[in-house]
């Protein structure tokens, strides 16, 4: 499952990507700008804030488990996740995540 999740962390960089770059083109690049659009309508705030939170979610998911298991890289996926998304972010801690092999006792890293 690891490579299947790399794939997924990329296409999650990609394809959102692409879909804002054509915005950036036809609007300039403006941030508020975009942010606006985000809020054009009931539905897209719905989507923002629920993209919001699991934001949060995944963010607590990771500082916590890091804690934990000492997977450092793992904090790699915190700002993938806040500067492209959580399209790319989960899929991307999920990849790195999987380095850990779980015992009954202990968490061990496994080199790559």
């Amino acid at each position: 499952m690891r490579p299947v999740f790399l794939l997924i962390a990329i296409w999650g960089a990609i394809h959102p990507m692409y879909y804002f770059l054509q915005w950036f083109q036809a609007e300039g690049f403006d941030i508020m700008k975009m942010v606006d659009a985000w809020h054009a309508n009931a539905a897209s705030s719905g989507l923002v804030w629920d993209l919001t939170i699991a934001a949060v979610a995944l963010t607590l998911w990771i500082v916590t488990e890091v804690a934990k298991t000492k997977n450092w890289m793992g904090l790699l996926a915190i700002p993938a996740t806040f500067l492209i998304g959580v399209s790319c972010g989960l899929p991307l801690y999920l990849y790195l995540r999987m380095r850990i092999v779980y015992t009954p006792d202990k968490y061990t890293v496994r080199d790559l």
